[in-house]
């Protein structure tokens, strides 16, 4: 599953997930462009390492990053956004403006922002990957978790539709659905569970790995969820 020579940007490359996927890119021989509020070259010390501190919030935003990418590779190959969290705990009935907001921001507005502004490029060099983490609750919705739950299924569709669209220019689109991950910030959130039930975030970025390589070239508009000890 080499990736070498491959250009890869990774959103929300800093965090729970995003530090094993981040590893497990370089580690695969990916030149990664890491993004996120904190990121810094000396966080993952690779030759094969960019980092660009910044938030995903608009149009001009988003791309400026890929042009970034673009000016100093000359191409992006793969997209893989990382971005998203969780806010809640009301019932639909219960939830206010300002949580539906936040969940429509993280979860599907900076996925279709960054999306937006690499699928030119992809398809003007004739190849690409696009890769999204979602959630199970995209298809099992849970009680106070409506929003939540909604975002990330519209995730899925907006990924879906992408592979759909673009598949004339040899672009995949992919999104994975993962139960709880095993990520310090749930721990602390729910410290009575049963963490050796939760997804491990290693698996996840080494199936993510593999969805960029060269072996998974004719998977696309594929919906995979990632349950662990939760099936």
């Amino acid at each position: 599953m080499s990736l070498r020579e491959k250009v890869v940007l990774v959103t929300g490359a800093k965090g729970g997930l995003g530090n094993f996927v981040t590893k497990a890119f370089l580690e695969a021989g990916a030149q990664v462009i890491g993004v996120s509020p904190t990121i810094r070259a000396s966080d993952f010390p690779s030759e094969g390492f960019t980092a660009i501190a910044g938030e995903i919030k608009n149009r001009e935003n988003a791309g400026a990053l890929v042009d970034a990418v673009l000016t100093k590779f000359s191409r992006l190959d793969g997209l893989v956004h990382l971005v998203g969290g969780f806010a809640g705990g009301q019932s639909v009935a219960e939830t206010d403006d300002a949580t539906f907001d936040k969940m429509i921001d993280m979860n599907l507005r900076t996925a279709f922002l960054m999306m937006r502004a690499v699928l030119p490029h992809m398809r003007a060099q004739g190849s690409g990957r696009i890769l999204a983490i979602g959630s199970k609750a995209a298809v099992e919705p849970a009680p106070m978790a409506g929003v939540y739950g909604a975002t990330k299924a519209a995730l899925v569709s907006l990924v879906r539709t992408v592979a759909r669209e673009n598949v004339d220019k040899k672009i995949a689109a992919n999104i994975l659905l993962p139960g709880t991950m095993d990520t310090p910030a749930n721990r602390a959130w729910d410290a009575s569970t049963d963490f050796s039930k939760w997804v491990q975030p290693s698996q996840v970025a080494q199936l993510l790995v593999h969805l960029m390589s060269d072996a998974s070239s004719q998977i696309s508009g594929a919906v995979i969820p990632v349950l662990g000890g939760e099936a």
